[in-house]
């Protein structure tokens, strides 16, 4: 599908060399976001392997934790942009 841009009011379709350039653009935006995401998930897992041992049938977990931790589980809802994933605010471990 074509892209276009505005110059002086007029719709003009990209050239294939503007194309070329928007498409790296566009791919290199999502790499980082990939790469921000990744890091949050790889300290998510620590975070939720930290307090695994609450789920042991003979350890009763607080209503507390069992918010940290879904609140852990739900914290990359909503990121889709890498200013969002820089700025995510972690729960706070009870």
């Amino acid at each position: 599908m074509p892209r276009y841009k505005l110059v002086d009011g007029v719709r003009i379709q990209f050239t294939a060399d503007e194309e070329t350039a928007r498409d790296s653009e566009e791919s290199s935006a999502q790499s980082d976001l990939e790469k921000a995401l990744e890091n949050i998930r790889a300290k998510r897992e620590v975070l939720l392997q930290e307090t695994d041992f609450y789920g042991n049938s003979d350890v009763t977990m607080s209503a507390d934790m069992v918010t940290y931790r879904q609140n852990l589980r739900d914290i990359t809802n909503g990121l889709d942009t890498v200013e969002k994933v820089n700025n995510v605010t972690w729960p706070t471990k009870p």
